[in-house]
């Protein structure tokens, strides 16, 4: 019974969320489809490998953008003795450009020169919304070095390119001088 749920949840989510989860991925991959694909893949199989029970599509995808994060930070990615995989959301290279095509090359562009935990951070602030804690909690790191990598990965996309207009609070990095005159 709870092996049929698992199957019909991912089934539901490859089919309803497949094509959202590898967009996701591959802005973190810097718009490498094929590491994306294979982000997502073995986000999905980490996630559904243990059956969970009252895993609802919702739960597993929240899941499988954590496993996602996670994997592609760690570089949690075993080669496999395949040499091909059949993927569950994969999308055909010749599917047609949408508008702001040129636009989105240059952000993939810039983002391919940003460090992994960089370009992590920035997906998770700007795609998924979330807040720094929430980011430190979702990357396991300190709010302090989310803010950092936030800043430095803004200061680099701006170099390439040109002013950003973002919110004041994005990024809420405050510096402010102490007693014995150290940064805090």
């Amino acid at each position: 019974m709870a092996e049929r749920q698992g199957d019909r949840t991912l089934e539901v989510l490859a089919r309803d969320r497949g094509a959202d989860l590898l967009a996701y991925a591959t802005l973190i991959t810097g718009g490498d489809r094929a590491a994306a694909q294979d982000l997502v893949q073995d986000a999905i199989v980490a996630v559904f490998g243990r059956m969970r029970t009252g895993f609802t599509p919702d739960v597993a995808e929240a899941y499988v953008r954590r496993a996602i994060v996670n994997g592609y930070v760690d570089s949690f990615r075993k080669r496999r003795g395949f040499t091909q995989r059949r993927h569950l959301v994969a999308v055909r290279d010749d599917a047609p450009a949408s508008p702001d095509a040129a636009a989105a090359l240059d952000l993939r562009a810039a983002l391919r020169t940003l460090a992994p935990q960089e370009r992590a951070a920035v997906v998770l602030r700007f795609y998924e919304d979330l807040t720094v804690p929430e980011i430190a909690e979702r990357m396991t790191l300190a709010e302090g070095t989310v803010k950092r990598y936030l800043s430095n990965a803004l200061g680099k996309l701006q170099d390439r390119l040109g002013p950003l207009t973002l919110d004041h609070d994005a990024v809420p990095v405050t510096r402010t001088a102490t007693t014995t005159g150290s940064i805090r």
